[in-house]
């Protein structure tokens, strides 16, 4: 029966179309399995294994990516302009099981794999171990990413099979312990890393020494900073520690954390992009560019020749330029924008008002100017241009009528109307673009996304997509990794070297001081610097912050412009700033804009983090089915 059971695991899981393919990493990942072979067959060809082990990397799990656009609206980050996602914006309480991790089916194939390569008489020498360390590295990153959102969870290492004997204790394991699953995920990546290849000539498609460095860095410092922060929520642990760890481990990891960081920056083998003189277009280019891009140290690619193809542009684009009668759906918060920095080092609200008047701008683009590059590389503005076309973003024209001014406006894309004054001609009214409240694919923050986005004819048809890759490590992270364990380990002269190189890349030409490297400056760079790239809930969970960020509590637009930078802000519900043209002939006004603060009319129930949210909710057939499985906290 085992022999059976063995002999079928790849169905489905491993392409003949392989059998003749070139193993360059540039193809890698892009061919999907269409054949049933079993593993006797797939382990007597290399092409075949080569294949199996390109469908693991394929189901690597990730919380956010491009691939599913709307799980960026749930934080507050974006606003989800598709109305049967409106739901996201006004529901209270996190449900405890949202973003929940138990895919043992996986952890199973992995081990399988990892026990037939190192019995495989026909890969030999570097192959084999590449091979190894590669399902090593991948088993590693689903634990990680279970862990991120269990705590402590079973750690197999072997693949289990039922002997259908009527007794299944022998499959029953307990949780480990949360530290011991990052000990784990940290010591892999030391033993794994001298069997990986490195440098120009690896693919940012497949896992790398400096991949496995990256991984150890960022689980190491997830697990520093829930030892330091998870004192502030003593009830958010269990008591034999498959959730929390003890503070006294806190500066270990940092240690980890910041030496692993250290070697890929003395490495020399990455830096940070900075190919294109207009910052905003080099931050921007950063995530689409694949021609020799020295930032991107691992990424699940693309491929349009393969068919293997995503749709973030697609259901992105702005609206009034759409190569499809759909996109805009991602909206960027104001709240986000708002963290965004002068280039004086300090945070201001967007000047709407000058006196008690409105301020009144020559174009739309004036308001945003004077600011972190990173702004204008993440969100597409007002006045911005995409694909060399005006994205069409306006709420409306204010025109002046018995000393006062009033808005006309209109409930479709683009609409045309006429201006009520004696007189008035018949103009546009409201951007092709929106925004207009509650209409989907519509800028209902004022704002659309540009991180991700792919720039080339195309990306926004059906037919085509794009394949543009989701990058999940890079060295600004890297960087921001080490600057945070620096200064948890008191070295803020450190920290701030590190921190400045990668404001400096932004336009943030004055350093930061190390007395001005606070935790309330670490927070900030992360959240601007990571922003849509599937940090945000999870930086909050490790800092033990979520819970103050969002507390339940409803926000005015006065509390959203106050106190910028702070760590604990809150941040529960979404706003935005709208564009007007001014029509006011004969007067310095005339074709002048204004902005406006709003909250969407479908944000209406602010966001609330509960403490049972800080690690997700075990199912009940799983404790079921496992009496050993203790529950998770506050649940």
């Amino acid at each position: 029966m085992k022999k059976k059971m063995k002999k079928h695991l790849y169905i489905a899981a491993a392409s003949l179309l392989f059998l003749n393919a070139c193993k360059k990493d540039s193809d890698f990942l892009q061919t999907d399995p269409t054949s049933i072979v079993t593993s006797d067959q797939v382990w007597s060809k290399p092409d075949l294994i080569f294949s199996v082990l390109a469908d693991l990397y394929n189901q690597y799990p990730d919380q956010q990516t491009i691939t599913n656009w709307a799980e960026f609206t749930n934080f507050d980050e974006a606003f989800p302009s598709q109305a049967d996602q409106f739901w996201r914006t006004n529901q209270l309480d996190y449900p405890y099981d949202w973003w929940n991790l138990w895919n043992y089916d996986y952890i199973r194939n992995l081990n399988l794999f990892i026990q037939n390569c190192q019995a495989t008489k026909v890969l030999k020498g570097d192959a084999q171990a590449r091979y190894l360390a590669e399902a090593r590295f991948l088993r590693a990153a689903d634990y990680f990413e279970m862990t991120k959102r269990m705590g402590g969870v079973p750690l197999i290492l072997d693949p289990m099979t039922y002997d259908f004997s009527g007794d299944p204790t022998y499959l029953q394991h307990a949780r480990a312990k949360e530290s011991e699953m990052y000990d784990f995920i940290i010591k892999e990546m030391d033993t794994i890393k001298m069997f990986l290849p490195d440098g120009p000539g690896a693919s940012q498609s497949r896992v790398t020494k400096s991949a496995a460095l990256a991984m150890q860095s960022r689980a190491a410092l997830y697990a520093g900073s829930i030892a330091k922060y998870g004192a502030n929520t003593p009830t958010v642990s269990t008591p034999g520690g498959e959730v929390g760890i003890p503070a006294s481990m806190a500066n270990s990891y940092y240690q980890i954390a910041l030496k692993a960081s250290q070697e890929i920056i003395n490495g020399g083998l990455y830096s940070l992009y900075k190919k294109k003189p207009d910052l905003e277009e080099n931050f921007a280019s950063l995530f689409y560019d694949k021609g020799n891009n020295p930032e991107v140290i691992f990424a699940q690619d693309f491929k349009l020749k393969s068919g293997k193809v995503e749709g973030w542009t697609l259901n992105n684009q702005p609206r009034a330029t759409a190569e499809e009668q759909q996109g805009g759906r991602v909206n960027p918060s104001l709240n986000l924008a708002l963290q965004f920095e002068l280039l004086d080092n300090t945070y201001a609200p967007f000047t709407t008002t000058e006196g008690s008047d409105m301020k009144y701008y020559s174009n739309p683009l004036e308001i945003f100017a004077g600011r972190d590059a990173r702004l204008g590389g993440t969100f597409i503005l007002p006045g911005s241009k995409f694909k060399g076309q005006d994205v069409g973003i306006m709420a409306g024209i204010m025109y002046k009528k018995n000393g006062t001014y009033n808005i006309i406006t209109g409930g479709n894309f683009g609409k045309i109307d006429s201006i009520p004054v004696p007189g008035g001609p018949k103009v546009q009214v409201v951007g092709g673009s929106g925004p207009i409240d509650g209409l989907e694919f519509s800028a209902q923050t004022g704002f659309y996304v540009r991180k991700f986005m792919d720039p080339t004819t195309g990306s926004g048809q059906i037919g085509t997509q794009s394949d543009v890759w989701w990058v999940r490590f890079r060295y600004a992270e890297v960087l921001l990794n080490a600057a945070e364990a620096a200064f948890e380990l008191g070295q803020t002269d450190v920290a701030a070297g590190y921190i400045n190189q990668v404001r400096t890349r932004a336009g943030l030409t004055t350093p930061l001081t190390p007395a001005q490297i606070t935790f309330d400056r670490v927070v900030h760079e992360r959240r601007v610097e990571l922003a849509f790239e599937g940090h945000e809930m999870f930086d909050n969970k490790r800092w033990r912050l979520a819970h103050s960020v969002w507390n339940g509590n409803n926000i005015s637009d006065a509390d959203l412009q106050s106190n910028l930078g702070k760590a604990d802000k809150a941040n529960t519900m979404i706003y935005g700033m709208w564009p007007y043209k001014i029509y006011d002939p004969g007067t310095p006004n005339d074709g002048k804009w204004v902005y406006k603060v709003v909250k969407p009319g479908k944000v209406t129930t602010p966001h609330r983090w509960r403490m049972g949210n800080y690690y997700s909710q075990i199912n009940n057939t799983i404790l079921s089915n496992n009496p050993k499985i203790v529950k998770n906290p506050n649940q």
